[in-house]
């Protein structure tokens, strides 16, 4: 498809209008003839034309530039010279008033309003000459007879080949009838050819709707003698708003213009293609390339066929007027170039390039004339209009350095924008630091020439550039979500400050004297700097120090003028030193991390909503008298050492006033610090109040340099809004939070501590008895205490064995217990206190406490307190920290087995991986549906460091199986909704009863019969669920999952080791919890099925669609979406048998047991036994002897779940051996559950196929007889 040229390189039509149409256009209130043509350009529906034996060339869009006739000749008339550089000073004011950003489009626009004809090419030569009448005339005949007899007074250097064109305009308001116009068209056709139009113009009033248009590019205005009788701008704007206003009327006769272009104005430039390159290809003694058996001359028609050209064409080749002088007797351009420009314009691009290239080697196009800064600067603008996008970036062209090339190093408004232009395109393909060195030349030629916005733009442009850092893919609102402001990269350094120092220089010019200052201080340089190049000994601090000294006298000149403007009233906030700061209390220094704290305060705070109304403090407020500090941490943003002095607090006092403030606040102040270049500093000021109040600290006050008074907010943003839909739409934040300091007379403070100050060692799994000391340092009575840990801290009050209830003995012997199958959310605990805490009182109290592992190996507490009911409750932290070596690594695997009272086996294997033997003493099983005996004792002797020990457990379902489908149902439910986008139910998941079984080795005891020992397994059944729900459904939200996923799996299976080491007096356990018995059978297919023939809906985020897709997989790879045939095989195995084979072969007779595994799922099966590998001599790798079946080949049967049933099939032995059990396959069927046990309907959910191992294959032996010795 051929691409589309340029407006500036379309045919150039200009028009005569006779004195009568113009006066008739003037009282219709209509722009000129050729402001309207042009109006319709280009063509809407392109061009097309198909010929017999021609080849076709289509233009999607075909343009026509329009101009009046006499303003051409009189542009031709002025010197190119000089008229080239008005063009260069027009536009460049124009652009000085357009706004910045749309530089490159008034400068393309500006380019293509040039039609005037230049001496060195011929694209703006005229084509056609249109002379138009109207029949408003008091002789329309006579009108056309003195516009075609009018002499043509365009200099010699002008192309005279031009097809003459004649239109007549009929108004509506003509004198003459339509018949007497028809024949007035036929008159006119017969004496000057058949490129005669008549235009029918109907005038309604009112007038019709306006049509919106293209602006019509802006034109060069005349020499300033001229202005006042040829304003063009003037006309311009009158000619483009009446367009706009009254253009309606030409909506139905526009198909004129197409049948002009069609019927005359292509057929004549194509027979001028052809001549011309007849006569080119004979001077180069070529075969014509127009006419070969592989190339046709390209035609180019509309939609409406037509079948020959017309005979008889109009050429204008009159004499031209006699001008006298030298520059006037140019020839004009070459035959050559124009056959070239006809062709192009054609769009016959294969003949096109062949005359330019001889062109150019023949050297008549590649010589410009002086104007030649005005002509690089039409055909850098036509390369970058005309060649594709891709094609002018690509690699190949490198189009942005024609630009360049094109520019030159001339010091004018053109070259500068188009240096402006190649680093835009640059920054587009990601070449930085080239983009950035172009915007720097554009812009100090852009300053130079005076015209300072636009430089500014540019200068900022590679400002912003250089400090540009890679980009981050991810959603535009994921820095707002999280609360991150992305930190600012410096980018290239080393051509930042070159870019910044004019980029100042002219913000201070502008007015922008804040810009201008931090500009200047980011350029500074101390002497700390040039200390180390000295050291380095480099040779260039001598211009490095005059450098600095130019952005110091900079800097100095923009604060002094600051000063001037402002007065006192100078405030830099926003500019030198961020601050941020933050109360320190007694107590505060304990360590931990904020988002932890933070955490336990949320979840106390959700704790205590049901229960109360009271809100929760920070103890430890200050006390009069006391001092407390305000910790401010400083910035130095700068690349340059900053000297501060005079630091202080800006202190209110709610209800105070100032006096108050200067009697009883007392401030610490401190005289001067240097922050260096980047660095970060904490300053601690201390307070002290002699009288009870509230303090807020708003700001950090201090002097910058010595020279400014300058201070920082100490506020933090409040949180984001999102209560309405405006607040969610537009980021609103609720108002600053400020430091606040509230001086009480007395206080209610809590003082915790552990009772040990040694390190604490523990190994893995091991539970200890802590001692924990509660000290109230306070001056009130403390009534209640309340323990928080993190989430996943296994901590909890110790609960002595005497006081162990018997109703909970006797419930945990009969090896049952209830669980409401929900995921336990961490509470906080209840310290009992036999009686209130007073002042100065210590108490101590016994925590039970199994650490884990984590990133820090600290443990964080927080003690939330109370005076007595009803009060504000405080809060005191405490942490320690630990050390875990590993003890126990428990594993376990299991098996099924054809065995009717236990159908899995359950292999644990116990390792000691520690360095000091131990003792197992027991083994726990808990699980909602599977009981468990173990099939040997447990042995009591001490497992040795890098021992194993093995122990094998009976696994059999219990009676309670309908808890697996109903909690199948709940999870399909909320996933579902979940998947579906809907709200999640709050509901609970269906309760369990959990088997616990127990197996001793030597003295029974049940240490989980000890509540808090049992809240220990809880917790760590509750951080392995947790942390498998991170690790699987990341997409989930946290505080969601708990009304999902139930905490028990009904066919999971729980095994605890305990273990003990008596010279340590230590004890702990380990516990495997990923355990799952039985087949299950994918019960979330139906809602996965459903969400992915659901309709997807479109999210402006690429991540949001990935997010989807990754939820989704996950929960058809979580363990509720689980899947496994539950039909397993066994053959008997390792039958002997004798026989005397002289009486002939004999028959062996094989049990197969099949048995359904499944809990909940009936199967039906059809078992075959294929006699083709009757036919094989050898069957595996023990060259077994291959079976031959006899009797039924096709056993078919039905399973209820658990259940099994046996097959007796029968092989034809005919010699002694050892026969493979082999060539058999089972299809199994699993059906959904029957429910109250109907089995009229059978609903197949899922299909398998089993044959047999092809390893490990089974066999029989059958034996002859020996024969009897004769």
């Amino acid at each position: 498809m051929a691409f589309a040229l340029p407006s500036s390189l379309s045919p150039h039509v200009c028009v005569l209008s006779s004195p009568d149409l113009e006066q008739l256009l003037r009282a219709s209130s209509l722009p000129p003839l050729e402001d309207i043509l042009q109006s319709f350009s280009p063509l809407p529906q392109g061009l097309r034309r198909e010929r017999p034996n021609l080849v076709t060339v289509a233009h999607s869009t075909f343009a026509i530039r329009f101009s009046n006739l006499i303003d051409v000749e009189n542009a031709c008339l002025e010197d190119e010279e000089k008229r080239s550089a008005r063009i260069i000073d027009w536009i460049g004011e124009r652009i000085d008033r357009q706004c910045p950003k749309w530089w490159w489009d008034e400068l393309r626009r500006c380019l293509e309003g040039d039609n005037v004809p230049s001496k060195t090419e011929g694209w703006n030569h005229p084509v056609s000459i249109i002379l138009a009448v109207s029949t408003t005339a008091p002789n329309p005949l006579q009108a056309v007879t003195t516009l075609h007899s009018r002499t043509l007074e365009f200099p010699s250097w002008v192309d005279t080949s031009h097809l003459v064109c004649t239109l007549i305009v009929h108004p509506s308001t003509s004198a003459l009838s339509d018949e007497e116009a028809t024949a007035l068209f036929n008159a006119v056709k017969k004496q000057y050819g058949v490129h005669v139009y008549l235009l029918p113009l109907i005038l309604p009033s009112p007038p019709p709707p306006p049509v919106s248009i293209p602006h019509l590019p802006p034109q060069l205005p005349p020499p300033p003698l001229d202005v006042e009788q040829h304003d063009i701008n003037g006309n311009l704007t009158s000619t483009l708003s009446n367009t706009r206003e009254s253009l309606g009327i030409f909506k139905e006769q526009c198909g004129s213009l197409r049948e002009l272009v069609v019927m005359s104005l292509v057929p004549w430039m194509e027979r001028r293609v052809i001549e011309w390159n007849e006569v080119y290809s004979s001077s180069r003694r070529l075969p014509s390339r127009l006419f070969s058996s592989t190339r046709r001359p390209p035609v180019h028609t509309s939609s409406t066929s037509l079948s020959s050209l017309p005979v008889r064409s109009h050429t204008y080749s009159a004499s031209q007027t006699s001008l006298s002088g030298p520059s006037f007797s140019l020839p004009p351009p070459s035959q050559q170039r124009r056959l070239a420009e006809f062709a192009t314009i054609l769009g016959d691009h294969k003949l096109a390039i062949g005359v330019w290239e001889s062109l150019q080697k023949e050297g008549k196009g590649g010589s410009l004339p002086a104007h030649a800064q005005f002509q690089a600067l039409k055909y850098a603008v036509r390369w970058e209009t005309s060649i594709s996008h891709n094609d002018f970036l690509s690699d190949t062209l490198e189009g942005e350095r024609w630009l360049v090339w094109a520019a030159g190093n001339s010091e004018e408004t053109p070259t500068a924008l188009l240096l402006a232009h190649a680093a835009l395109l640059s920054a587009r393909k990601q070449a930085k630091r080239r983009a950035a060195l172009w915007y720097f030349f554009a812009a100090s030629k852009l300053q130079k020439c005076g015209i300072k916005p636009l430089a500014m733009y540019l200068l900022r442009r590679a400002h912003e550039i250089l400090s540009d850092r890679p980009r981050k893919l991810l959603s535009p609102s994921f820095w707002e979500s999280q609360g991150i402001i992305a930190s600012q990269n410096a980018g290239f350094n080393a051509a930042l400050s070159g870019v910044e120092h004019p980029l100042g220089r002219l913000l201070y010019a502008t007015g922008e004297i804040r810009g201008a200052i931090k500009l200047f201080l980011g350029l500074l340089r101390w002497s700390s700097t040039v200390s180390a190049r000295e050291k380095n000994g480099d040779g260039d601090n001598e211009e490095f120090l005059d450098s600095d000294k130019s952005y110091l006298e900079d800097f100095t000149v923009a604060v002094s003028y600051l000063k001037s403007v402002s007065g006192q009233e100078v405030h830099l906030n926003d500019l030198i030193i961020p601050a941020s700061g933050r109360l320190i209390l007694r107590g505060d220094t304990v360590g931990g991390g904020i988002s932890e704290w933070e955490r336990m305060e949320e979840t106390w705070r959700s704790f205590w909503k049901l229960r109360g109304k009271e809100t929760l403090e920070k103890s430890g407020k200050a006390v009069i008298g006391d001092s407390f500090w305000v910790e401010v941490v400083l910035y130095n943003p700068l690349d340059a050492d900053v000297t501060l002095a005079n630091l202080t607090l800006i202190v209110e006092a709610q209800g105070h006033d100032c006096d108050w403030l200067s009697r009883n606040v007392q401030v610490e102040r401190i005289d001067e610090i240097t922050l260096h270049a980047k660095e970060n500093r904490s300053v601690s000021l201390a307070v002290r109040v002699s009288e009870a109040s509230t303090l807020v600290i708003t700001d950090f006050g201090y002097e910058f340099l010595g020279l400014l008074t300058a201070k920082e907010s100490l506020a933090r943003r409040g949180r984001r809004l999102q209560d309405t839909l405006q607040q969610r739409l537009t980021p609103t934040y609720a108002p600053d939070i400020f430091i606040k300091a509230a001086i009480e007379d007395d206080n209610l403070e809590l003082d915790v501590s552990f009772a040990t100050v040694e390190p604490l060692v523990f190994l893995e799994g091991e539970y200890r008895w802590v001692e924990m000391r509660l000290s109230n340092i306070g001056s009130r009575a403390i009534g209640e205490v309340w323990l928080l840990a993190g989430p996943e801290d296994q901590i909890s009050p110790y609960c002595p064995s005497a006081e162990i209830s018997r109703k909970f003995l006797l419930r945990n012997l009969a090896g049952v217990l209830f669980t409401d199958n929900k995921l336990p959310r961490w509470t906080p605990y209840n310290i009992r206190l036999e009686e209130e805490l007073q002042p100065s009182e210590v108490i101590r109290t016994t925590l039970i406490w199994r650490p884990v592992r984590s990133a820090n190996q600290r443990i964080c507490l927080m003690f939330v307190y109370r005076e007595r009911e009803g009060c504000t409750f405080y809060y005191t932290r405490v942490t320690k920290s630990y050390e875990i070596n590993p003890c126990l690594i428990v594993s376990a695997k299991p098996y099924t087995t054809p065995l009717k009272h236990h159908p899995f086996q359950v292999n644990v294997e116990i390792s000691n991986t520690g360095s000091t033997a131990l003792r197992v003493t027991q083994l726990t099983t808990i699980s909602p549906v599977w009981q468990c005996s173990p099939l040997h004792l447990l042995s009591s002797a001490p497992l040795q460091p890098a021992q194993s020990a093995n122990f094998s457990l009976a696994a059999f379902p219990s009676e309670d199986k309908d808890c697996i489908g109903k909690t199948h149902d709940f999870v399909a439910r909320t996933l579902g909704n979940v998947l579906s986008g809907r709200e999640v139910e709050s509901g609970n998941p269906p309760p369990l009863y959990l088997s616990c079984n127990h197996t001793f080795s030597g003295e029974d005891h049940l240490p989980l019969l000890n509540p808090a020992i049992s809240h220990l397994y809880l917790c760590g059944r509750r951080n392995v669920i947790a942390s498998s729900m991170a690790r699987s459904h990341p997409h989930i939200p946290t505080a969601s999952r708990s009304s999902i996923f139930p905490f028990y799996n009904p066919l999971s299976l729980d095994i605890l080791v305990f273990w003990e080491i008596p010279s340590e007096q230590r004890c702990g356990f380990t516990l495997l919890s990923s355990l799952i018995l039985g087949p299950s059978h994918g019960a979330l297919q139906e809602i996965i099925g459903d969400a992915e023939q659901a309709k997807v809906k479109r999210s402006m985020y690429a991540e949001t669609q990935r997010e989807k897709t990754e939820m989704l997989q996950s929960i058809r790879n979580s363990e509720w979406n689980a899947e496994s045939n539950p039909l397993v095989v066994s053959v008997e195995d390792g039958l002997v048998m004798e026989h005397d084979f002289d009486k002939g072969g004999c028959l062996a007779y094989v049990t197969f047991t099949l048995r359904n595994y499944s809990l909940t799922h009936p199967s039906r099966y059809i078992l075959r036994f294929n006699p083709s590998l009757s036919r094989n001599a050898a069957v595996g790798p023990l060259n077994l002897l291959a079976p031959r079946y006899i009797g039924p080949l096709l056993v078919r049967g039905c399973l209820q779940p658990s259940e099994s049933s046996s097959v007796e099939a029968r092989l034809w032995v005919s010699r002694p051996g050892i026969y493979a059990l082999c060539g058999w396959e089972v299809e199994v069927e699993v059906s959904e559950p029957w429910l109250d046990g109907s089995k009229t309907s059978w609903r197949t959910r899922h299909r398998y196929v089993q044959g047999s191992p092809a390893e490990c294959c089974p066999y029989f032996t059958v034996n002859g007889l020996p024969r009897p010795h004769t």
